[in-house]
């Protein structure tokens, strides 16, 4: 049996959905390898390229900001996982003004939500009081949201915002699916110390694709998987949520838009202020994966 490291670096089902669903369905058992899922959270980037990562955002932005030759081998989706939540608003550019907890800028949230902010009108750096805090379960967001330390947050998916802002009477300003499409999840590995043809590497594209599968053809399977992370959910809610932005938006065979990869290489090299220094076809190898 092959053996290979794959770490998550973020909370949630952005991150973590396709792998748990292969894991829990046996899917890499299937394909003959032994997967350790890795929390690279906290990792910095020489610790993770010597195993397989999930997170393609930060794989990106160290290849153009680091020089990492980091090739991505299979896509979850282009529609990242990420809500504007505010305590009052109808729009993004009601934050003029506002506090809002966010990533720090040079991690691949961080960049996404500074590019949908600027789309809206808004320079976070002057029109925005950004509170730029660790990611995590964004458990102490809510908090500050409710107390009034913070009028609004950058969240991801270990909750239903849509759910969380109804209980609360708070607003869902936006997602960042309606705004940026960027291949964010999926397999990725440094060809410096994994050749991407490497039998784990494609054991695991392969049971990821299993698990894709699974999330279009099997709903009901999916909700139960889904409703591992969202505990502080009804069914019902954990069903919504899978309908709006789950089912729509993950792919089913892996395989991105590469018209949509080049347009977020400029977006993300413009923000981060460095050359674009590789092709979408360069850095999303996936034709190259076994099916």
């Amino acid at each position: 049996m092959h053996t290979i490291d794959l770490a998550y670096v973020g909370r949630g089902l952005h991150e973590e959905l396709v792998a748990y669903i292969a894991d829990q369905e046996d899917f890499y058992a299937r394909e003959n390898v032994h997967v350790a899922l890795r929390d690279g959270c906290d990792w910095d980037t020489e610790r993770l390229r010597r195993g397989a990562t999930i997170g393609l955002g930060r794989a990106l932005l160290s290849r153009l900001t680091d020089g990492i030759p980091w090739v991505a081998l299979t896509v979850n989706t282009d529609g990242p996982l990420f809500w504007f939540l505010a305590r009052s608003g109808t729009s993004l550019a009601d934050l003029a003004g506002k506090r809002l907890a966010v990533h720090a800028p040079h991690t691949a949230p961080g960049c996404f939500a500074r590019i949908v902010l600027r789309r809206a009108g808004l320079d976070p750096d002057r029109d925005v009081r950004c509170v730029v805090r660790q990611p995590g379960d964004y458990g102490m967001d809510l908090r500050h949201l409710s107390d009034g330390t913070i009028d609004a947050a950058f969240v991801g998916s270990t909750m239903a915002p849509e759910s969380v802002a109804a209980e609360h009477g708070w607003r869902v300003l936006a997602w960042v699916g309606d705004h940026f499409r960027i291949p964010t999840v999926g397999v990725a590995v440094d060809p410096t110390y994994i050749a991407p043809d490497d039998p784990a590497v494609q054991a695991v594209v392969r049971a990821h694709r299993r698990a894709l599968r699974v999330i279009h053809e099997d709903p009901g399977t999916t909700v139960r998987h889904i409703g591992a992370f969202l505990g502080g959910h009804t069914a019902d809610e954990a069903r919504a949520h899978y309908n709006s932005f789950i089912a729509p938006y993950f792919t089913t065979g892996g395989q991105p838009d590469l018209s949509t990869g080049t347009a977020a290489i400029t977006a993300v090299a413009a923000e981060l202020g460095v050359p674009e220094t590789v092709t979408a076809g360069e850095f999303y190898r996936t034709a190259a994966a076994v099916s």
